[in-house]
């Protein structure tokens, strides 16, 4: 029987442990939430009393973020401007004069269902000579024609704008008997996505040095906050603040320095796409085309705010790794 008490005991005592160490790690985590809230509630209120000096370093910050990104955004709305051009994408198959428009329906059907084709649009030889004499100028000599010197022409839309799809397929156009001729810019197709490319690997380059100078920018911004800061860095390590309690203000001051120059280099972006929205639209209309700027999306807003936050928690935890630990109590 009183082994059997025992035993009650035993297991009683072990459920109060356990809920004392659960109560203990819940308490630990909560008290830990508040200090981080804290501290970094107390780190922006000390950024925002010095407005101004904070504002010409999130301002720097904005303007390294934001180089980059508007090429990149250029380099992408330069892309869709030109696969918005269809006839810079379309390959002309100019028919003999005698293919007559049920021939041409079927070639058109018969592409259509190749893998490597979007879209097929018949012109036939009096629809190319009605165009011809509205668009030339010659109108009355070309009525006066006893034949219509045009042959029909296929406008082959292909898939993909890669040069190793698009050579097979040219050369299997110009197979058919009834083709004349297949005419395609490849090499200006070529050319144009070769600079796109080294534009774009310019401007990655271009963005982690600037991406790099974000974070020395901030370190070195945190490193005169530590030095100004000495003397309390001392007492709270006499007191036995940790390296980690010490360094928090710090990384936390790093983390808005980046997200307030990332908020501003998206707003310059916006304020950019909306200026320039206006003259893009109307350069589209003189090629009777619609063309909408790409912009950050709310994706690439949040993306931005991140990435540039994350900068400037980095640039102020390497200061803190190299200045604060120096920091001992003599």
């Amino acid at each position: 029987m009183a082994s059997g008490k025992h035993r009650d005991n035993i297991k009683q005592q072990s459920k109060a442990a356990a809920k004392k160490s659960g109560n203990s790690i819940a308490s630990r985590i909560s008290n830990s939430f508040r200090n981080h809230q804290q501290v970094a509630v107390d780190s922006l209120d000390r950024l925002l009393a010095s407005i101004s000096g904070t504002l010409m370093i999130w301002i720097m910050i904005a303007i390294a973020m934001a180089l980059p990104l508007f090429l990149l955004l250029f380099l992408q709305n330069l892309q869709q401007f030109g696969s918005d051009l269809d006839e810079a994408s379309q390959i002309s198959v100019f028919m003999n004069t005698t293919t007559e428009m049920p021939r041409l329906e079927q070639l058109r059907d018969e592409l259509l269902g190749r893998s490597e084709i979007q879209n097929v649009e018949i012109i036939s030889a009096e629809t190319a000579l009605q165009e011809f004499q509205a668009s030339s100028g010659f109108g009355d000599i070309l009525s006066g024609l006893d034949e219509n010197p045009l042959p029909p022409v296929l406008l082959v839309t292909p898939l993909a704008q890669d040069a190793a799809v698009l050579q097979p397929l040219l050369a299997s156009l110009q197979d058919y008997p009834e083709v004349d001729e297949v005419q395609f810019d490849l090499d200006w197709l070529q050319r144009l996505y070769g600079i796109l490319n080294l534009a774009q690997r310019l401007t990655y380059m271009i963005g982690l040095l600037l991406a790099l100078g974000v974070a020395l920018v901030v370190g070195n911004t945190i490193k005169l906050a530590i030095e100004n800061r000495r003397d309390e860095i001392v007492v709270v390590k006499l007191v036995g603040g940790t390296d980690a309690y010490v360094s928090r203000p710090f990384l936390y001051t790093g983390l808005w320095y980046g997200a307030g120059g990332g908020l501003i280099a998206c707003v310059l972006i916006l304020l950019a796409q909306l200026i320039l929205q206006g003259p893009v639209s109307r350069l589209a209309g003189l090629y009777e085309g619609e063309f909408a700027l790409v912009g950050l999306g709310i994706s690439g807003f949040f993306m931005v705010l991140l990435l540039s936050a994350m900068l400037g928690w980095f640039g102020a935890w390497l200061s803190v790794l190299r200045h604060l630990r120096a920091i001992e109590p003599g």
